[in-house]
């Protein structure tokens, strides 16, 4: 499940963005359509996930955080990934 699973984190935003700014542009980053929330899909596996480097340059733009979450990738969803992959 580590190795085929992955974790993401979810920042609610204060005010909306536009857009994604230009410096963080391919981060693994997707703004949600209203603008709300930026979704970070991170490695699990890897020595730095670069949460604090996010974060960090978030803070650079100005771009302030009211609350996160992470979820990860489920069992089902890994299996069913796999099934469709095969066919």
């Amino acid at each position: 499940m580590k190795k085929l699973g992955s974790k993401k984190l979810t920042l609610q935003l204060r005010q909306p963005l536009q857009s994604i700014p230009a410096e963080l542009a391919g981060s693994h980053l997707a703004l949600s359509d209203d603008g709300m929330q930026i979704v970070y899909t991170f490695d699990t596996q890897r020595e730095r996930t670069g949460i604090a480097t996010l974060l960090n340059k978030l803070s650079e733009h100005g771009i302030t955080i009211k609350d996160l979450q992470t979820s990860e990738t489920s069992l089902e969803d890994i299996f069913v990934s796999l099934v469709s992959a095969s066919r």
